[in-house]
C-alpha cells in the first residue's frame, strides 16, 4: 500500500496507545446483502491498513478488540467462522508482521478458543517476543471484568500465601496484575459503527482516556479515517483531574 498524505509526518501530538473496538462488520455486510462473515473477512483486511498505518506513524502500542468474552453467546456457526478467520490470520498475518518488526501479544481468557489456536497464540507471542517496533494487542476472549477479576484473585492470593499484606494492594499494585501491565494506558480510544460506549473493554484502563466515537462502520475505516481520530486527539486538552490552562490561568 502506497503511503498516503494522511500517513505522513505531522507535527501533531500523537498517542503513545491507540484502542479500538471494531463495530460494525455484519452491519456493513448486511447494507451490501452480503453474509456477515464477509463482513468480519472485510475487517480483517480493514485493520491490516490501521496495523501498517499506526505502525508507519511511529505510535509505539496498539490495542484491538478482536473478540469479547461476551462473543461466545453469539451463534456457533458464526464463532466457527471466526475461528477459521482468526487460523488465517495467524498463518498469513503473523509471519509479515514479525518480518516488520511488529510484537504481538494476545490479551483475555484463551481456554474456551481451540486448542490449536491456543497455541498458535502462544508460538506469535513467541515468535515476535524480541521485535522492538510497533507492540500490537489482540484482544480476544477479553473482558475489562473478567481482567479486573483475575488481577483481584492473584492479590487475594498472594495474601493468603503471606506473601504480602492487604494493606500493600495499591492501584500500582493491582495495574501490575493487569493485561496491559508494562505499558502505557491508552491515551485514544477509538470506536467504529457508531455505538457510543466501551462495552467491557479496558475498564481500569481507560480512566483517563480519550474517547472518540466515528459512526463509520470497521471495514470502511482506513488510514484517512484515522487521520481524523488522530487530529482530533492532538487538539484535545488532556487534564487528568487537573484544571487545565484556562483554569490555571484563572487561579494566576
Amino acid at each position: 500500500m502506497s503511503q498516503s498524505e494522511a500517513e505522513k509526518p505531522s507535527n501533531s501530538i500523537l498517542p503513545r496507545h491507540v484502542a479500538i473496538i471494531m463495530d460494525g462488520n455484519g452491519r456493513w455486510a448486511k447494507g451490501r446483502g452480503r453474509p456477515r462473515h464477509m463482513g468480519h473477512q472485510a475487517g480483517a483486511q480493514a485493520a491490516e491498513v490501521v496495523i501498517e498505518s499506526v505502525a508507519r506513524r511511529g505510535i509505539p502500542v496498539l490495542s484491538l478488540f478482536a473478540f469479547s468474552s461476551e462473543n461466545w453467546s453469539r451463534p456457533q456457526g458464526e464463532i466457527r467462522r471466526l475461528m477459521d478467520l482468526f487460523r488465517r490470520a495467524m498463518k498469513q498475518a503473523v509471519p509479515k508482521l514479525h518480518e516488520n518488526g511488529v510484537r504481538v501479544s494476545f490479551l483475555g481468557d484463551r481456554s474456551r478458543f481451540p486448542e490449536d489456536l491456543q497455541v498458535k497464540m502462544g508460538e506469535a507471542e513467541q515468535l515476535t517476543a524480541a521485535n522492538s517496533g510497533l507492540h500490537l494487542n489482540i484482544a480476544a476472549g477479553y473482558g475489562g471484568r473478567w481482567d479486573i477479576l483475575q488481577a483481584a484473585r492473584g492479590a487475594a492470593q498472594e495474601v493468603a500465601d503471606g506473601r504480602i499484606r492487604p494493606e500493600d494492594i495499591d492501584e500500582a499494585a493491582l495495574g501490575r496484575k493487569l493485561s496491559l501491565s508494562g505499558l502505557p494506558a491508552p491515551d485514544l480510544f477509538i470506536r467504529t459503527g457508531g455505538e457510543r460506549r466501551i462495552s467491557n473493554y479496558f475498564l481500569w484502563d481507560l480512566a483517563y482516556t480519550e474517547l472518540y466515537f466515528t459512526d463509520c462502520l470497521w471495514p470502511d475505516f482506513d488510514a484517512d479515517a484515522l487521520n481524523a481520530a488522530l487530529a482530533d486527539f492532538s487538539e484535545r486538552e488532556r487534564r487528568f483531574g487537573g484544571v487545565g490552562r484556562e483554569g490555571a490561568e484563572s487561579l494566576a
